[in-house]
């Protein structure tokens, strides 16, 4: 909240006048769509750790699914292999610096992707976040 001290200076017939009024002013923050992961990565008593589930539009009709935020000591290459294989698509690992391993598949795999996670005993429905569209 932000107050802001003013000077109105209004004119009726010949004579001015001036007020000194208060504003207060409530400046919305910008929305971050991504937030929510930042807060996740404090691990702390009682935080979930979401499996977040992204498509990203590429050209014309391609696009990308991501996963990110699985358990660092299970083997991405072992689950992007399955992964491919049932969803007869190409797929690969990428190492970000912020956000740590993340698998790419080609196409929407959105949902076939969460039922796989779920299927496999990888993660629980709940801790599952699918994002886009």
């Amino acid at each position: 909240m932000i107050e802001i001290k003013t000077i109105i200076e209004t004119t009726h017939l010949h004579s001015k006048q001036k007020f000194m009024v208060d504003i207060e002013v409530q400046i919305p923050s910008a929305f971050d769509p991504f937030s929510d992961v930042d807060q996740d990565s404090g691990g702390g008593a009682g935080v979930k750790e979401y499996v977040h589930i992204r498509i990203q539009q590429r050209n014309g009709r391609k696009s990308l699914t991501t996963v990110q935020g699985l358990k660092k000591e299970l083997s991405y290459e072992k689950i992007l292999k399955d992964l491919k294989k049932e969803f007869c698509c190409n797929g690969t690992v990428v190492q970000d610096k912020e956000l740590g391993k993340v698998i790419q598949l080609q196409g929407d795999q959105r949902k076939n992707v969460s039922a796989f996670l779920i299927r496999a005993g990888i993660v629980k429905k709940d801790q599952i976040k699918i994002h886009g569209f």
